[in-house]
């Protein structure tokens, strides 16, 4: 910060985001802004292009953007690129001809939106031959004449001018700047740094302080009254590292600086070149706090939960460090629910346990921090996604055994992003068997597959009755699909973790890793937070205890066996137990027969428990869905004496009770119905 400015706290402090619109994005423009006006932000630096404003149509596009987003949030114009025809290089990036046009141009752009701004940003990048090319200006003379002209003006008008700072930081281009009485006209001067994103900086970073700390100390000598901003930083998740991307800003907040804009709140479309030379970088595409078909990273989901202060309560669950000689399980996505209640069970036995994690999925970070609460350090949670090899491989080091439970888990989302669920399913499997396999120690890998391998099962014959479909073969009606029926992946889904299941099994065979696949039906209970395209069931319970409507797909006479989360864990826990003797093996995880119920039913049962009537909608059935799915269990029974012992209907009384509890305060059951059991 200035000095004499007081120290805030992260949670405390303003921030703003850089988001660059092209000409014409008006929609884009229209989202985005209450984006991020939800996400927190007090300012948005965006670009003012002399180049795009003197083409065609570039008028009328600044004529609408500028007012729309200065109406709504304290907005920075960053005005840069020369029209080629005025440039002496033919390119925007080149020096105008007569340099006193830029500040021509400046004064235009005070004249005419002025008043929604009070900064104005003069040049970004002065050292990148893309948006400056100092070919032509060796020594930074014409720059400095253009820029220092044109900052003067803005100063004598009422406006505070920014200079904008090179990237990767270089003080003696700054301390040029004060020798040549730029700094003496400006307000302000940005800083941009992005540590650990490019490899340009990798040898010149030496951390916020040392630089910010060499800023000031050139300012002080030209200029003290000048301000220091981070007009950009940030941080891709090319590599999928959400969560590191969440750290590094909740770090830029806590850095000496007088404003920060953190670089950005959009990821770049695949199909826009970032610029000529970069197109084949992912960094660039990457550098978002939502994805570019606007979907929220870590990032923007937890400052749209709750601000700064929840993003600094969710990063500050770090990995400690394991004791000295500590053998601990490691468990995949272990903050979900699945395993979470798999995690409970194995610390309540005095086991150490990695949680490997994302925080990916609303609430899970709440069950993360319930493990922490009731086991202490026995917790050791790894934040990171599998699908980022590197990122995860020193979880494994020392495990003795792991559970793979991460995964994108519907079906919906698969269908509108295939390549999404394929790296989380397919790849993050392989990374984790890679990562198995380079720690050399030989751990157990346990994973969870699902019953959408067999396909939607079209070519069963059924029978249809009034609550429900069966089977017409009486086989199966009595014991359910097994493990011998044939592969049949369906939907993107289907295919990658039917992909990562053959995977799994085939590590047995090549490698000799002791392998085994449980391929789950519909598992519920505690600590689930259901979605209409994921854990239905608890989902149903949410929406009925808030008295909002449920949205059937189908006729709602299709018949699942529901397994309640406790039987799931006991199966998890036999197999790796008696791993040696299962070792390639795949087993069907299920409440099978005697938990097979149509979702009617269950909606029955959820108006009688409630006391109130469900509010039932029906649409189209979805893609790959099953008109019937009962596992046959008879595999796993034999070879590991499971059983399933919670019934479907005392179990969804026991979900409906903890949701009770622990989401709606009490509320939401029948008085006589709230003390339930499984």
């Amino acid at each position: 910060m200035s000095r004499g400015a007081s120290p805030e706290t992260s949670s405390a402090r303003s921030y703003g985001f850089v988001e660059w619109f092209r000409p014409g994005e008006y929609e884009r423009a229209e989202r985005v802004l209450p984006e991020l006006l939800a996400g927190g932000a007090s300012y948005l630096r965006t670009h003012l292009s002399w180049a795009e404003y003197l083409a065609p149509g570039g008028e009328a596009w600044f004529d609408w953007l500028i007012p729309r987003l200065g109406r709504e949030i304290d907005l920075l114009p960053c005005i840069h690129y020369t029209p080629p025809s005025m440039s002496r290089t033919g390119r925007a990036s080149g020096p105008p001809r007569d340099l006193k046009s830029y500040a021509d141009f400046v004064d235009h752009v005070l004249s005419r939106y002025g008043h929604h701004f009070r900064h104005i940003e003069l040049w970004n990048e002065p050292n990148n031959l893309l948006d400056w090319d100092w070919r032509e200006d060796g020594d930074f003379q014409l720059f400095c004449e253009m820029v220092g002209g044109a900052a003067y003006w803005a100063k004598h008008r009422g406006w505070k001018p920014v200079l904008g700072g090179p990237c990767p930081f270089d003080p003696f281009w700054l301390n040029l700047m004060g020798e040549r009485g730029v700094l003496s006209v400006v307000d302000a001067v940005g800083f941009h740094g992005f540590p650990g994103t490019w490899d340009s900086e990798e040898g010149t970073w030496g951390g916020w302080d040392m630089h910010l700390g060499e800023m000031r100390r050139i300012l002080d000598r030209h200029n003290p009254d000048a301000e220091v901003w981070i007009t950009e930083t940030g941080y891709s998740t090319w590599r999928k590292d959400e969560v590191e991307q969440a750290r590094r800003f909740v770090k830029a907040l806590n850095v000496a600086a007088d404003r920060l804009y953190w670089y950005a709140w959009s990821d770049v479309a695949p199909d826009i070149p970032v610029q000529e030379g970069l197109w084949f970088d992912p960094r660039h595409y990457h550098l978002g706090a939502v994805t570019h078909d606007g979907q929220p990273k870590l990032l923007a989901r937890l400052l749209m939960e709750g601000g700064v202060s929840r993003l600094e309560e969710v990063t500050r669950l770090a990995a400690p460090h394991l004791a000295s000689g500590a053998v601990p399980v490691v468990i995949t996505g272990g903050s979900g629910f699945i395993g979470s209640n798999l995690a409970d069970s194995l610390l309540r036995d005095g086991e150490d346990v990695v949680i490997i994690d994302n925080l990916g999925r609303p609430g899970v970070d709440q069950n993360l921090a319930w493990l922490m609460e009731r086991h202490g350090s026995r917790v050791h949670p790894a934040l990171a996604d599998v699908r980022d090899l590197r990122g995860i491989e020193a979880a494994f080091a020392d495990a003795k055994a792991v559970y793979h439970l991460a995964a994108q888990t519907a079906v919906t989302t698969s269908l509108v992003h295939p390549l999404d669920d394929f790296e989380a399913n397919a790849r993050g499997t392989i990374n984790v068997l890679e990562a198995v396999r380079k720690a050399g120690r030989n751990a157990p890998v346990i994973f969870a597959s699902t019953n959408k391998v067999y396909g939607a099962l079209e070519d069963l014959a059924m029978l249809e009755t009034e609550d429900q479909y069966v089977p017409a073969d009486a086989a199966i009606r009595l014991n359910g699909i097994g493990e011998g029926r044939p592969l049949d992946f369906c939907t993107p889904y289907g295919c990658s973790k039917g992909v990562a299941d053959q995977y799994v099994l085939d590590y047995a065979k090549s490698f000799g890793l002791q392998t085994a696949v449980l391929r789950m039906s519909c598992i519920y209970g505690p600590r689930q937070f259901g979605t209409e395209d994921q854990g239905w069931v608890a989902h149903f319970l949410i929406r009925a205890l808030s008295g909002e409507p449920i949205s059937i797909y189908g006729d709602g006479k299709q018949v699942r066996d529901v397994l309640h989360v406790d039987d799931a864990v006991a199966a998890y826990r036999l197999v790796l137990s008696n791993i040696e003797g299962v070792s390639g093996s795949v087993f069907n995880l299920g409440g099978g027969p005697q938990n097979a119920v149509s979702i009617r039913r269950v909606l029955a049962e959820i108006a009688a428990f409630t006391g109130r009537p469900v509010d039932t909608r029906f649409g189209d059935w979805r893609a790959g869905d099953q008109f019937y799915f009962v596992a046959d269990t008879r595999k796993l029974e034999q070879a590991l004496g499971w059983r399933a012992r919670v019934r479907w209907n005392s179990g969804l009384r026991h979900l409906a009770q903890w949701l009770a509890e622990h989401r709606f305060g009490g509320e939401g059951l029948h008085p006589e119905r709230r003390r339930v059991s499984a």
